[in-house]
């Protein structure tokens, strides 16, 4: 009976030591775990987290890639580097405005301490999932048409952001320069972009009056685009498009058509003149993401977006894609040549 009683002792101190060892466990695990997972830590999860900032883009079309790209380096530049003093995630609804709504109810409803929202229909779903949340867009041509802002120089509410405005009646001007037999414009453009419409009535108003005929061709999806550039063949001159994110993602679709016509495209953007386009007169997306990304900045130091000014770019040049040129062969005066940003299709990521 001892060596019996004995053996038992030892047996009962192992097994409350393990015991013990298995309550310290589960008290280490329970703390590892307190900021939840899968992103659930980021703005609004614990007190030791990196501030979020959300990026939503409606499309990774050439020209909202180039922001989004420039966003991410100027932001680094000024202290904000992803992973390290901040944590960015990067949503795209992949051009299908429906995606957008859950990517903002994402951002929104996760506390995130900044959104970025590229392109009105990025910004628009953003304001309307938080209205607390500082929001800065980039790639806005009308913001208060789009009912962003009060005003562009005092926003008043919780966005603000830069606008890639462009003038339709300058890009005519260039026009008239590089084709001055041109008479009749087709003007191709998707009806639920409010920049767009913004721009197609400048056209019409530069065109009634220089003596020029507009001929509409809008659509609602991408899968229009290429009838419609048809439908214009033998009926213009030259077409026009603005800032469109419909028309920008589906470049090839319209170019190709107008190319074996011999028709020159105005587009609106450097990045569409990458991607085919014959020429512009326009601004610089790489410029317009670094300005955007310097509000940001801003705002994560301390500003409020009410009272901070929208911005617009300065940086305004002639882009001619000299492949497209001789596609339809047009001969650019040196004049121009020399003023130019000369792209060819090598400078396009899809063509």
């Amino acid at each position: 009976m001892k060596t019996t009683k004995s053996a038992k002792k030892p047996t009962a101190l192992l097994l409350a030591l393990l015991l013990g060892l298995m309550l310290l466990a589960s008290g280490c695990g329970g703390d590892s775990n307190a900021g939840g997972s899968d992103g659930d830590n980021a703005a609004g999860g614990n007190e030791d987290s990196l501030p979020t900032i959300g990026i939503v883009s409606i499309s990774d079309h050439t020209s909202l890639t180039m922001i989004r790209e420039a966003i991410v380096e100027q932001l680094a530049a000024d202290g904000y580097i992803d992973g390290e003093t901040v944590t960015i995630d990067y949503q795209s609804a992949q051009g299908e405005p429906s995606n957008l709504k859950p990517i903002c109810q994402k951002f929104s409803s996760k506390g995130y301490d900044l959104i970025i929202a590229i392109a009105t229909p990025s910004a628009q779903m953003a304001l309307g999932e938080t209205t607390e949340i500082p929001i800065v867009f980039s790639a806005v041509t009308d913001p208060v048409s789009a009912e962003l802002v009060d005003s562009l120089d005092q926003p008043g509410g919780n966005v603000t952001g830069t606008s890639d405005a462009v003038s339709a009646s300058k890009i005519m001007g260039l026009a008239k320069q590089l084709t001055p037999d041109m008479k009749t414009v087709g003007a191709v453009y998707c009806t639920s972009e409010v920049n767009s419409l913004s721009v197609i009535e400048e056209l019409k108003a530069y065109a009634a009056e220089n003596g020029l005929t507009v001929v509409e061709a809008p659509i609602t999806v991408s899968s229009e685009l290429r009838d419609a550039a048809s439908s214009l063949v033998g009926k213009v001159d030259a077409v026009f498009s603005p800032i469109d994110n419909i028309v920008a993602d589906s470049m090839p679709a319209i170019t190709q058509v107008l190319d074996e016509a011999q028709i020159p495209y105005y587009v609106s953007a450097d990045s569409m003149v990458m991607d085919g386009g014959f020429a512009t007169y326009g601004i610089n997306y790489v410029s317009l993401g670094t300005e955007t990304a310097r509000m940001a900045a801003e705002i994560l130091d301390g500003a409020t977006p009410a009272s901070m000014a929208v911005r617009t770019i300065d940086d305004v040049q002639i882009y001619i894609n000299t492949d497209t040129a001789q596609r339809i062969g047009i001969e650019i005066p040196e004049d121009i040549l020399e003023q130019a940003v000369l792209f060819t299709d090598e400078n396009a990521g899809n063509n």
